[in-house]
């Protein structure tokens, strides 16, 4: 009677640990582009990801970059102080985007440029991804807006 529910046990087990690995598999073959990275300028210059791989993309966007094409192309840089990556994009772009303005773009480097798919603006004078605020601060751009003695951002 012991060894039988040993065995049952460990069927329920092995069963439980295949189960979960197929449904880890199911999701990340439905969803590759679900599991995107953040990285900063800086680390896409220092080390450019491959050309398939889907990311993101922060900083702010570089004073005099912005450059509104035919249509709905635009191009224009993003920094964190230490490297400037160009972006493409083609499409509508939040009211609050701006030379400047903190941003998050998801999309692939292409030959060198970031080609876009999604633009993300800040909504307010405060808000601003952590991951962006991390990457500024490495680069010694970031101050704090809420900082009673802080001076405006200048590049």
């Amino acid at each position: 009677m012991k060894g039988l529910k040993k065995q049952r046990r460990i069927q329920v087990i092995v069963l439980a640990a295949v189960a979960m690995a197929a449904s880890f598999g199911a999701f990340y073959y439905a969803a590759p582009d679900a599991l995107q990275y953040f990285r900063s300028p800086t680390e896409v210059s220092e080390k450019a990801p491959g050309p398939n791989e889907t990311f993101r993309i922060g900083g702010l966007v570089e004073e005099g970059s912005l450059v509104r094409g035919q249509g709905a192309a635009i191009t224009f840089s993003v920094t964190d102080g230490g490297a400037a990556i160009p972006v493409r994009y083609e499409g509508v772009l939040p009211d609050l985007f701006g030379e400047g303005e903190g941003v998050v773009a998801t999309g692939k480097l292409v030959d060198g440029t970031f080609e876009a798919t999604e633009i993300l603006a800040k909504h307010d004078e405060t808000y601003m991804p952590k991951e962006v605020i991390d990457a500024l601060k490495d680069q010694g751009m970031y101050v704090d807006p809420k900082a009673a003695d802080a001076a405006p951002m200048t590049n």
